[in-house]
């Protein structure tokens, strides 16, 4: 299984992003699948991520970033609005497809927000 992300970019304070992470089968009946990052010096926390059980979102996002899905394009967005310079990082997408079964990485994307 492959995920590809991309959309990571520099961007502005108070900007927008969207990230996408297209997966190579089918995640119709994916467990969880979601976004993770790293900033510099930190350790890889998650961001959000779809499950069975609906979304979860890390509180430093909430009402700030929405994750999405499109189960006929295999892909999950990350829709990532009123960005702050701390959300600078390397965000990696993971996917599962049962609950105790293997997670799936990406390559991770930059995201820059600076003035």
């Amino acid at each position: 299984v492959q995920l590809q992300a991309s959309g990571g970019g520099e961007v502005q304070p108070g900007e927008s992003l969207r990230l996408s992470c297209a997966a190579s089968r089918s995640i119709f009946r994916v467990v969880r699948m979601g976004w993770y990052r790293r900033a510099p010096g930190n350790e890889r926390e998650l961001v959000a991520v779809t499950t069975s059980d609906g979304p979860i979102y890390a509180d430093s996002v909430k009402g700030r970033f929405t994750i999405s899905r499109d189960n006929t394009k295999n892909t999950v967005y990350l829709q990532m609005n009123s960005l702050k310079p701390e959300d600078t990082a390397v965000y990696y997408c993971k996917a599962q497809w049962s609950r105790f079964g293997q997670s799936y990485w990406g390559q991770g994307t930059q995201v820059t927000v600076s003035s």
